[in-house]
């Protein structure tokens, strides 16, 4: 069986016609199941077969997309090292002291300088490394407003929204479906903060993954016979504190790191 990067991968193999002959009520928890390594992906009698390989090919037999990652890391590397950090402090919502940029990710000191390399107790990865030299890049500095919007109403979200609802929101949703205590663990694990309701929400947690760059995560439970609903949202600053890219790979980032600490770690 292929390794996957997300639910969503294994949500495509599906018939998506929640049948439920895997005891599931959705294909997309049944695809989270499997994701979390509780369920094998053939209990669904209906599932396409997995592809071979754990990396997904250009066509042509270009380069993977760990391949393609690696790349864009060394171009973001290569463009952070001709940055004035000292000055780029202020502006990204950080502080400048021995040759190194401080930034709070989730509330906890992470480190950077011009060579970039990174500093900080939190365990670090290419996505980390990766959303960190984007947003130092592309942040403009703009105060927060307070005003929350969905990704489709900022800047250039529009033709990002569909991708951004497959690859963030969906996948969210089905953690906090398949996990009760997902969101008091976020409090704990990731300084999350619970809010006073948003949006006629059940749950509205605020999530700090970047200084300038909060995302609102707003939880609908199920309700006499209507599904549970969740969906993300945004300081109308973003898009000038990041760009619809950035905040893309920020918001998907974070997903997949919640979906592996669920795989690993939580259990039901």
């Amino acid at each position: 069986m292929s390794q996957f990067s997300n639910a969503m991968e294994i949500f495509k193999l599906l018939p998506r016609t929640n049948c439920r002959d895997c005891n599931e009520s959705t294909c997309l928890a049944f695809a989270s199941k499997v994701f979390l390594g509780q369920k094998p992906l053939d209990r669904c009698p209906h599932a396409k077969p997995a592809p071979d390989g754990g990396g997904e090919k250009e066509k042509g037999g270009g380069k993977n997309l760990d391949e393609q990652r690696e790349e864009h890391f060394k171009a973001l590397k290569s463009r952070l090292a001709s940055l004035d950090l000292n000055a780029a402090a202020e502006r990204v919502g950080g502080v400048y002291e021995n040759g190194k940029l401080t930034l709070r990710i989730f509330g906890k000191p992470l480190s950077v300088d011009n060579a970039g390399n990174l500093f900080s107790d939190i365990h670090l990865n290419p996505m980390i490394s990766s959303m960190v030299f984007k947003y130092i890049l592309s942040c403009e500095g703009a105060e927060l407003t307070g005003d929350w919007l969905p990704l489709r109403e900022l800047k250039d979200g529009r033709e990002k929204n569909g991708l951004f609802v497959q690859r963030s929101e969906l996948p969210f949703k089905a953690l906090a479906d398949t996990y009760p205590d997902l969101f008091e663990e976020l409090i704990v694990l990731f300084n999350g903060e619970a809010i006073d309701e948003r949006f006629q929400s059940d749950i509205s947690l605020v999530l700090r993954p970047l200084p300038r760059l909060p995302i609102l995560v707003c939880y609908w439970k199920p309700d006499e016979g209507m599904d549970s609903d969740l969906h993300l949202f945004f300081d109308a600053s973003a898009d000038k504190n990041g760009g619809i890219d950035t905040i893309y790979t920020v918001a998907s980032g974070i997903v997949m790191m919640f979906e592996k600490i669920a795989r690993r770690h939580w259990s039901i």
